[in-house]
């Protein structure tokens, strides 16, 4: 034993050497290949996969009665949550790209305040576009979103600056993998509606809500 080892081994033995801080796994945040932000243990033995709308009602009320019991959940480290995106409208795309331009560590705070505020920034999006319909179609798409972002006032909601929404608006790149996710979701694995479940790969049918979907994570 190395005179190190021995020290150590001794120090412990003496209850002296600190035991490493558990992993906060409401905390980790991390993205797969396909652009997909997961939040807990990556290697946790279940996997819940959740597509959602930001415009989709369903989806602000599950998150609403859901994000509190599923952090419980994520905290054991036996449970992470993946977020899909399947967007439904050019409104939904805006929020959705403003979401992830807040970085993963900041995705998941965004993702459950535009929930929260759906109601509100969903209908000032819906006057602005009307009041602004004819101004509009003459601008190109990233400077649409970037006018409808303001009318609905989506920037404050996420904590981004006017700037930051402009630019994460104006990257092209940003929404790929967005779109893939999209087209994933509807066209290949044609899914009903949203929200909508996975656990471990398998889809979760008639559940929109946390009752209905609780006993299927119990199970796993």
């Amino acid at each position: 034993m190395t005179l190190l080892k021995w020290m150590a081994a001794g120090l412990g033995a003496l209850g002296l050497v600190a035991a490493a801080p558990a992993v906060d796994w409401t905390k980790k945040v991390t993205e797969t290949p396909a652009g997909a932000f997961v939040l807990g243990n990556p290697a946790a033995k279940t996997r819940l996969v959740e597509y959602v709308s930001y415009t989709c009602p369903h989806c602000a009320h599950f998150t609403d009665e859901a994000s509190a019991p599923l952090r419980k959940y994520v905290a054991s480290g036996g449970t992470a949550i993946e977020i899909r995106h399947a967007v439904r409208d050019a409104v939904d795309l805006t929020a959705t790209l403003l979401a992830r331009c807040t970085g993963p560590a900041h995705f998941f705070a965004a993702h459950d305040k535009l929930f929260a505020t759906q109601e509100t920034w969903f209908e000032a999006a819906g006057k602005y576009i009307e009041a602004n319909h004819d101004a509009l179609e003459k601008l190109t798409h990233p400077q649409q979103m970037q006018m409808v972002a303001k009318g609905a006032g989506l920037g404050p909601i996420v904590g981004l600056s006017d700037a930051q929404v402009n630019a994460c608006l104006a990257n092209a790149a940003a929404e790929k993998p967005v779109l893939a996710m999209t087209d994933e979701a509807w066209m290949t694995r044609k899914i009903p509606g949203t929200p909508y479940f996975m656990i471990n790969g398998a889809g979760v049918d008639n559940t929109s809500s946390w009752a209905a979907l609780e006993p299927h994570l119990k199970r796993n």
